[in-house]
């Protein structure tokens, strides 16, 4: 619900809007991992002209990076009717993105809670460009690769009970789903190993290192820049896009709406977007303005003494 005076979308509309089908995620799913399969046999045709074949790797490496959409979604328990069918669509779409949907589900609902408020959103724990260099490195993926092994390797074996979206009931579920996965990623090495495939390198660590940098161009535009407040009309940005990228991020660019009624489906967002649209401080039309934007105020975005 948005901390603003007055709700920005009247009952009856928000109860329509609220409506869970299956339909849309699964056309959705559908077209995201075609895009991904499609992009990886092209990149897998030795003897297909070289242009052809990275436009292939690029492809491939789009679609796992912005698997994390999905994953996002379903982490909601709104992209699907059923809990049961969200929950694995998450996981596996984590799979593919290099989350782990078991953790990032409470990370992300503390997230929720505490919006772009400093010392309280663990999103802010992770180091916001002041520099162009320290953008630079933020838009390569060199600070989420050496989070996310960090990370892990604290899901795996590290201690969990400084992390307060993590009780200590939860934690065991944690571990279990964090070492189901690497226990994949291990399979799909050793049969890279023995088959001399090197599939694990070719057709995902490096599809995904290629894909990484266009899904941090637009998660930075989500709340960088934004006020530190917890009034979700100031604290979020909405960026309005072209149909490509809004159907890759399944909306996801509607974020300011998806943070003030987290409840809505990804496939809602759009119809919610024109009467909450006036009310927010943040609505910027197309990513590039935006990263115009924060590239002139970086010292600006770090944050609040």
């Amino acid at each position: 619900m948005p901390q603003t005076s007055a709700p920005l979308l009247e009952r009856d509309a928000l109860a329509s809007l609220n409506q869970l089908r299956n339909g849309p995620g699964a056309l959705r799913l559908v077209s995201h991992l075609m895009t991904v399969v499609l992009g990886g046999v092209v990149w897998a045709q030795q003897g297909w002209p070289l242009a052809l074949r990275l436009a292939g790797l690029l492809i491939c490496g789009v679609g796992l990076a912005t698997s994390f959409a999905p994953l996002h979604e379903c982490c909601h328990r709104t992209a699907f009717r059923g809990r049961k069918l969200n929950d694995a669509v998450a996981w596996m779409a984590g799979l593919l993105s290099f989350y782990n949907s078991t953790y990032y589900r409470r990370y992300h609902q503390w997230h929720h809670r505490y919006t772009h408020q400093p010392g309280r959103d663990p999103e802010l724990n992770d180091p916001v460009p002041t520099t162009v260099w320290a953008y630079l490195l933020e838009l390569g993926g060199w600070n989420w690769w050496t989070a996310k092994l960090a990370g892990y390797r604290q899901l795996l074996w590290g201690d969990l009970s400084d992390l307060p979206y993590l009780s200590p009931k939860l934690i065991p579920q944690v571990r279990r789903s964090v070492r189901l996965q690497f226990a994949v990623y291990l399979a799909l090495a050793l049969g890279s190993l023995v088959s001399g495939t090197g599939f694990l390198f070719w057709f995902w660590l490096l599809p995904l290192a290629v894909g990484q940098p266009l899904l941090r161009f637009l998660l930075l535009a989500e709340h960088s820049g934004c006020s530190f407040s917890s009034d979700g009309t100031e604290n979020t940005r909405t960026t309005l896009t072209n149909p490509a990228v809004r159907w890759l991020m399944w909306n996801m660019p509607f974020h300011a709406e998806h943070h003030l009624y987290p409840s809505l489906p990804f496939h809602a967002l759009p119809a919610a977007h024109s009467p909450i649209a006036p009310h927010l401080s943040h609505c910027d039309r197309g990513y590039l303005a935006v990263h115009r934007q924060l590239l002139a105020n970086l010292p600006a975005l770090g944050l609040p003494a």
